[in-house]
């Protein structure tokens, strides 16, 4: 029973910085309109595309560049499971809002390129990362709409959206893999600089949350900080966002 439990473990992708870029748009468009049942399997199926799509651009990475072949084989029970739940819980959304066939469309060009990162074994490129927050952050528009808002409405959170975790893609790289790079460093510095005016001009409340960011941009690489560390200040950052995003 014990030694089921790691292989299991291994379903849930290991990308944990993804869920927070996951859940905080999609809240913001829930809240920002009409809460209604439908978010809650949207919400699944959202969750169940992201695995989907972690498995099958894993398994395809691993055939190609892994020298052990057992390697990309371990995705395939996960990358069939997710699939098949995604289908059988997608087609009836599907029906109900026939729409969505249009949000679905519009995410398969940002898909296609992240498995294309994925096959030339590049997914810590940072073009692959940028590219995977778009579609993220637009799921605050399909939820939104879903609750009866408009895409007009959902625009300046959106944006908001797309500048925080864009800055948080630059950040954490410049903590982790680019921390020996200077000029990483003030790229980043002076991305987070251009996010705070963008921001402010946006929504001035938002101003409060920018200026942090720039500040843990700034002063935080250098520091030794702990991946765990790093990662519990971008959750709070995220909940901040998700919080300011509902009281403007």
């Amino acid at each position: 029973m014990n030694s089921r439990a790691p292989a299991r473990s291994k379903w849930i992708p290991d990308q944990h910085g993804a869920w927070a870029m996951l859940a905080v748009p999609f809240a913001a468009g829930t809240f920002l309109g009409d809460p209604r049942w439908l978010h809650l399997p949207l919400f699944v199926c959202w969750l169940l595309a992201y695995a989907t799509a972690f498995h099958l651009q894993q398994h395809i990475r691993l055939r190609r560049c892994s020298r052990n072949p057992r390697a990309a084989e371990r995705h395939v029970r996960p990358f069939l499971t997710f699939a098949t739940a995604l289908i059988l819980l997608g087609t009836p959304l599907l029906v109900l809002r026939p729409w969505l066939a249009v949000a679905v469309a519009a995410a398969l060009p940002f898909f296609a390129v992240n498995t294309l990162y994925a096959l030339r074994n590049r997914e810590r490129a940072l073009v692959n990362g940028l590219v995977a927050i778009v579609p993220a952050c637009a799921m605050l528009l399909v939820a939104l709409r879903v609750g009866g808002g408009t895409p007009g409405e959902g625009m300046g959170p959106f944006a908001a959206c797309l500048l925080y975790f864009g800055g948080t893609v630059l950040y954490v790289k410049s903590m982790i893999r680019e921390r020996r790079n200077r000029r990483f460093l003030i790229g980043s510095v002076a991305y987070h600089c251009a996010a705070l005016i963008c921001a402010t001009l946006l929504h001035p409340p938002l101003a409060a949350l920018f200026a942090l960011c720039l500040l843990r941009a700034a002063l935080l690489p250098g520091r030794g900080l702990r991946i765990r560390t790093v990662g519990l200040i971008e959750v709070g950052l995220s909940a901040a966002l998700l919080v300011t995003l509902l009281a403007l």
